[in-house]
Formats: C-alpha cells, sequence, structure tokens
C-alpha cells in the first residue's frame, strides 16, 4: 500500500535571524512505496559502504525526485583551489566526543550547541576534520537499528553524509533521553530540529563553506 510523505520546510533566513525555528511553510509529497522494504541497514563499517550507498542513492532520487548530492560546479572549483577551513568557513560544526555536544558557528559566529550521541564502544564514531562529502537525505532509515519513526522521514532524519556511511543526522523521540551520551552505532545522532537547521545550512551554504570537526 502506498503512503505519501507530508515534509514541511521553514525559512532559513529567518532561523539565521532569530535563531529558533521559524514556521512559513512551504509543502510537498513523495511516494515512499518501495523505501521501507528496500533500505535495510547501513553499517559505517562495511568496507562495501561505498556500493551499499549507491543503492540508497538511487532508491532516493528516484522515490524524492531529489539528488543524492549537492556538489555544485561552484563547490568543485572551490575545492581546486582550497576553499576553506574549520573558523574560515561559512559553516562550522564542531562535535565534541568528550562533552557530546555539537557547536555550531555560522560566518564566525557562535549560533548554538546541543547535546548529540556518537559512537558506544565497539562502534566509536572516528574523528573527523574535513567538508562533508555532499551526500545528503531529508529521509533515511536505518533498519537493524530503527528506535522509531519521526514523522514519517524514517529513523535518522535530514542525514548530512561526513563521509562513506558517517553522517549527522536526526534521531526519533524514543532516542531523546540519549542525547549528551554516548548512544550510536557510528553516526552523530541529534533532535530532529537541529538535524534539520544543519542539513538547510549545509544545502544553502555548499559543501565547500561547510566544515565538520569531530574530536
Amino acid at each position: 500500500m502506498k503512503t505519501k510523505l507530508h515534509l514541511t520546510c521553514f525559512s532559513l533566513a529567518a532561523l539565521l535571524l532569530t535563531g529558533t525555528a521559524a514556521h512559513a511553510e512551504e509543502s510537498y509529497y513523495i511516494d515512499d512505496d518501495r523505501i521501507p522494504n528496500m533500505l535495510e541497514d547501513i553499517n559505517p563499517f562495511d568496507p562495501n559502504i561505498e556500493n551499499v550507498l549507491k543503492q540508497y542513492d538511487q532508491i532516493y532520487e528516484e522515490e524524492t525526485g531529489k539528488p543524492a548530492h549537492i556538489n555544485t560546479i561552484i563547490d568543485d572549483a572551490i575545492g581546486v583551489f582550497g576553499g576553506c577551513s574549520r573558523s574560515n568557513c561559512a559553516v562550522w560544526a564542531q562535535v565534541s566526543k568528550g562533552s557530546q555536544r555539537l557547536y555550531l558557528y555560522v560566518n564566525g559566529s557562535a549560533r548554538g550547541s546541543w547535546a548529540v550521541s556518537t559512537g558506544i564502544p565497539g562502534y566509536g564514531t572516528p574523528n573527523f576534520d574535513r567538508h562533508p562529502d555532499g551526500r545528503i537525505y531529508d529521509r533515511y532509515t536505518s533498519g537493524k537499528y530503527p528506535g522509531g519513526d519521526w514523522n514519517g522521514l524514517g529513523n535518522m532524519p535530514y542525514a548530512v553524509f561526513i563521509t562513506g556511511g558517517f553522517a549527522l543526522h536526526g534521531t526519533p523521540k524514543a532516542n531523546w533521553p540519549k542525547l549528551g551520551q554516548k548512544a550510536s552505532h557510528g553516526c552523530i545522532r541529534m533532535h530532529p530540529d537541529n538535524a534539520y537547521m544543519f542539513n538547510r545550512l549545509v544545502r544553502s551554504y555548499g559543501v565547500r563553506n561547510v566544515w565538520i570537526t569531530v574530536q
């Protein structure tokens, strides 16, 4: 049985000005008939992860009509000439595994900090210091570690991939009490509202103007 997914987007400009979620909405629908059956678990430590992700990309693009990557010609050109890093980037997400918090900087100014969950022992989140790789999903699901669903967007909404299967993403309500402590299987979990904010910043500024540090 086919279902339709209702997505809402808020004004990024209002978000950046107020620091809170604005409520100007635009809506669109996607047909998500195949995703629950075809998306199984992504193990970021899988040596075959790139081939797995290519399959996910194809499904995501077919079902949503949106590209799975946001690399642009401008992004690629900036990359050739070096681009930015850390606080020199328009957007810098600094994740502390020690405090289990993400610190967000936009155009050099602190814009917020919130609790996250990185990997538990045996699935420890690696250190990263780089641009995101351009793969970005609004809807994303892990079958092996479900933990519920968030407004029809799966259990890992608004995923921004760092490299391979490692991503920053939202997590459903059942996992919110765990935020602030290690609880994931390698990715970086956060509240969906914060994941949405970061996802939209990456879409707005482009991957070559965004930097992610995990340490």
